[in-house]
């Protein structure tokens, strides 16, 4: 989100994270993929869908463009798809009515598409059949979501803050002081909003969420009344008296198979902080902590995962991260980062299409809500999710700057890796750890390049061979290339 472009400079990386980070020049480098070391199986990519979608929901050929990988002719050009497989639907928290001499208090900085109506508008009735529930509510990002399903995506529902009526305040941006802003007495209604909502979408929508999550970044203080955005503060406390209802929301509804995830804090430390607050009894609400990835190449990953992963036995995605740069340069280098320390099995982009155009991957005018121009951040994006599919397992590179991703049943193994220098560089996989590698006809090794500092944006190339078991490709400054080896078995 914009508001948190600060963090991304915030926050210091680890010392290899600083030296890779200044492009100093690296000679020529060996990578070894390890099959003995898997870091669990890939569910996929995604992106949220506000405020995108409530501008752009409407529209086939961005949900083709990204929620297929076939080729899509936009503005002229034909785009490949970027084959995103995870689409995050946020229940809005707003709404124009007014309840007994009562209506919404609405920040003077937030635009008006970045305010999304929520259903349950009337808190004088609970029942979703009654005239309180506005079911035609959100037609525009309903719309792309509908859209996505229909396209194979996996859905999850979040709020990036509770209706305005259950806000102290009733300022769905957040209170005065940034602190604490959903009224006690709310705490059993916000779960109800969201799991009636997951049921009315199963029943009318042909959307099952796999998930929910009641929070957006709740820890954070910049929840404050003149926001830009839906936001709500809820300290840890809080989040432990929410989640309970959330489950049990669900289960009375019949919707026992749906997941919780939480608390998609803003960072890595924070998400760490969070989680280890929360007691076990907390602890086990929970099948999956969600953590955005606005720490950039800073924070501990390594120690999340442990927590997280190794001790909880929870599973792990970085369901929102974004950055400045519409190279996507600095997208690839904290992808690859996740990859190597945080080990997650979903990487989830906030807004594929954005008013900056260094956050977007396609931009759009914030006065005019026209589409604009395709950034090459969109090309570096489909490196990883066009190449690296959902069922595939990841492998160990031992580098921070290569992920290794294999596919059992078509014998592929895919490797997707960046020269974080601005000189050249020629990178070497050696394989000699799988049993039989062949690649295709004549050892054949087909590659895809994109070089983010201008040139090739997502060119294909069958210029590679094997070399026994091990293959080389020279990479220019800054680029970023998938290499498909076939006939690969362990």
């Amino acid at each position: 989100m914009i508001r948190r472009r600060t963090l991304l400079t915030a926050a210091g990386g680890t010392l290899l994270g600083s030296a890779l980070a200044t492009g100093t020049a690296r000679a020529d480098a060996t990578i070894a993929v390890n099959p003995g070391t898997s870091y669990g199986t890939w569910e996929g990519w995604g992106t949220s869908l506000a405020w995108w979608a409530n501008v752009f929901g409407a529209r086939d050929d961005f949900a083709d463009i990204f929620f297929t990988t076939k080729s899509t002719t936009y503005n002229g050009t034909s785009l490949p798809g970027l084959g995103l497989n995870i689409a995050r639907y946020n229940l809005g928290a707003c709404s124009s009515n007014t309840v007994s001499g009562e209506s919404m208090v609405a920040s003077a900085n937030i635009p008006a598409f970045k305010q999304i109506e929520g259903y349950w508008q009337d808190w004088n009735n609970e029942d979703p059949t009654s005239s309180a529930w506005k079911w035609t509510a959100d037609a525009t990002q309903r719309a792309m979501l509908v859209k996505a399903t229909a396209r194979g995506a996996t859905t999850e529902l979040f709020a990036n803050s509770p209706m305005w009526w259950m806000c102290l305040n009733h300022n769905p941006s957040g209170a005065s002081d940034g602190g604490n802003n959903l009224q006690s007495w709310n705490y059993r209604q916000h779960a109800s909003h969201l799991a009636a909502v997951a049921l009315y979408a199963k029943n009318n929508w042909g959307v099952n969420f796999a998930t929910v999550e009641a929070f957006n970044e709740p820890s954070s203080s910049w929840w404050t009344a003149t926001g830009t955005q839906e936001g709500c503060h809820m300290d840890s406390t809080v989040q432990s008296a929410v989640l309970p209802y959330v489950r049990s929301e669900l289960d009375k509804r019949g919707l026992t198979s749906t997941k919780i995830s939480a608390s998609d804090e803003t960072s890595y430390d924070l998400a760490r902080t969070t989680w280890n607050s929360f007691s076990s009894t907390t602890k086990g609400y929970v099948n999956r902590v969600n953590v955005h990835g606005y720490q950039g190449s800073g924070g501990r990953r390594d120690l999340l995962y442990t927590d997280v992963v190794t001790t909880a036995g929870k599973a792990l995605w970085n369901s929102e991260t974004g950055d400045n740069d519409g190279t996507g340069y600095t997208l690839a280098f904290n992808l690859l980062y996740d990859f190597r320390w945080l080990h997650p099995t979903a990487w989830v982009y906030w807004q594929v299409m954005d008013p900056s155009t260094s956050w977007a991957m396609i931009a759009y005018d914030a006065s005019t809500l026209q589409a604009g121009a395709v950034q090459t951040k969109y090309y570096t994006m489909a490196q990883f999710s066009r190449h690296i599919r959902p069922g595939m397992k990841i492998l160990d590179t031992g580098v921070s700057n290569a992920v290794a991703a294999y596919d059992a049943s078509a014998k592929r193994l895919v490797i997707v890796a960046l020269n974080t220098s601005s000189s050249a560089q020629t990178l070497t996989f050696n394989l000699s750890n799988f049993t039989t590698v062949t690649g295709g006809s004549g050892g054949l090794v087909p590659r895809w390049n994109t070089v983010t500092t201008g040139g090739d944006l997502y060119k294909s190339y069958s210029d590679t061979f094997l070399s026994g078991k091990s293959v080389s490709a020279s990479f220019a400054g800054k680029a970023v290339q998938t290499l498909q080896i076939d006939g690969v078995t362990i």
